[in-house]
């Protein structure tokens, strides 16, 4: 197994292990966006309670990546992830992290595109 598989795999036991179901694809999509960042332990997870990291992960992933503006959504959203990953949880995955982000905003297109969403019409 690659260490990309590895780190997958771990990131995938995590989502399962909160009971949360997630789409293969989009996480794929997103683990492939960080690129080599998730090999690294200090960014491969995020810091709810270092304001800096918050601000880049609206400005560069909730702005830049997504194309959400509104400064108040991408700071509730913020929140909401950084509570239902756990205040104690001192182990916050950026994949998981950036997918429960994605997810809320409803911006999973971005990462894939299924298949009854395409332009093929076949």
């Amino acid at each position: 197994m690659s260490k990309y598989e590895e780190m997958l795999a771990t990131f995938k036991e995590e989502m399962e292990g909160m009971g949360l179901a997630y789409q293969e694809e989009m996480y794929h999509g997103i683990v492939d966006h960080l690129g080599p960042s998730i090999y690294d332990r200090d960014a491969a997870l995020v810091a709810c309670s270092d304001d800096s990291e918050l601000q880049h992960i609206k400005e560069h992933f909730i702005k830049g990546k997504l194309g959400v503006d509104d400064d108040e959504l991408a700071d509730k959203v913020i929140q909401e992830v950084c509570h239902a990953l756990g205040e104690s949880n001192r182990n916050k995955h950026r994949p998981t992290f950036y997918y429960l982000v994605a997810s809320i905003l409803q911006k999973g297109e971005v990462f894939f595109t299924p298949d009854h969403l395409s332009d093929d019409p076949s």
